[in-house]
């Protein structure tokens, strides 16, 4: 990258980093500006946050999958961008469709955290130690799915908002147990919250849970210069396997599926799974390839799982 292209911002002109206003979206805002002030030697005062409500954040009280999906987290952030209202805009990859609108690129992400759920009680240790009939509550389909499959004898009910609201959810006794991504919770220092994190062995955890991305405008090539900076390769190259294998699925809120692709030296694995909605089914793969055939070996993973699969598999049931 031409770093000579670049224009860098100063307390007169900032550099407006959007961003939706839960504790867990200001604190991946701050930890952006963090990394670009250590890159360039620029103070707090060069950056300007700038919090955007998105309609998945007025909208809580019904699933996802009723009132848009993923895109509802992003879009006016998105619409802003393109705007010039704000210049980059920081994103929990996990929460990005994999369709981007013309004119955005999203190819700078940071080093990735912990990529485990944690789970949540007041009253249980572990997922393994809770009574049949326990309530469990989640607005995540891919975690509802799996844990309907490991454990169809548990009532499952919906939970969303952000970290503290799903807490105080908790506290308040709507479920038992619900499930966080521990990625959040030692973003936010709250790591004392989770009861156990559960291995990857036991659940796969969303497509790129754990990373946050940082989107730009595609003509910007000064913000191009200065993203590059502190873009996190090893954290690219798993995202592009693990939104490939997304893509190829069409996934969305909308349909159970995990995937994880981690790094060993010049190789990459990559696991993936498909849930039908209510659980009672799952499939899944698990291949290593090299690093650079990452995103061919996703693609190829998700032809695969979706010929196994056959018609019919992702359909909702009453």
């Amino acid at each position: 990258m031409n770093y000579m292209t670049m224009n860098l911002p100063t307390p007169a002109s900032p550099l407006k980093i959007g961003t939706r206003g839960s504790p867990l979206a200001l604190a991946q805002a701050y930890e952006t500006r963090r990394r670009l002030g250590v890159a360039f030697d620029l103070t707090d005062a060069c950056f300007e946050i700038v919090v955007i409500k998105t309609t998945g954040d007025k909208i809580i009280d019904r699933p996802l999958k009723e009132i848009g999906g993923k895109g509802l987290f992003t879009r006016e952030i998105e619409q802003d961008l393109l705007s010039g209202a704000i210049d980059i805009a920081v994103h929990s990859m996990k929460d990005m469709p994999v369709e981007q609108p013309a004119g955005l690129l999203l190819e700078t992400y940071l080093p990735r955290e912990d990529v485990r759920d944690a789970f949540v009680s007041h009253a249980h240790q572990r997922l393994e130690d809770l009574p049949a009939g326990t309530v469990v509550g989640t607005s995540s389909l891919r975690r509802k799915a799996q844990l309907q499959h490991k454990r169809p004898d548990l009532t499952v009910v919906e939970f969303r908002g952000n970290v503290q609201t799903r807490l105080k959810k908790l506290e308040d006794g709507v479920a038992a147990c619900t499930f966080l991504a521990m990625a959040g919770l030692n973003r936010l220092d709250m790591s004392h919250v989770a009861n156990s994190a559960i291995d990857t062995e036991q659940m796969l955890p969303a497509v790129a849970q754990g990373a946050i991305g940082i989107e730009r405008r595609a003509n910007d090539e000064s913000t191009a210069a200065m993203l590059s900076a502190i873009h996190d390769t090893p954290t690219g190259q798993r995202l592009a396997a693990e939104r490939a294998f997304l893509a190829e699925l069409d996934g969305s809120c909308e349909t159970p599926i995990a995937g994880l692709a981690e790094l060993n030296g010049s190789q990459l694995r990559l696991r993936g799974e498909v849930l039908r909605p209510d659980g009672s089914e799952a499939i899944g793969d698990d291949v290593t390839g090299p690093i650079e055939s990452g995103a061919e070996m996703g693609r190829e993973m998700a032809r695969k799982l979706l010929a196994q699969a056959g018609d019919g598999f992702f359909d909702w049931r009453s």
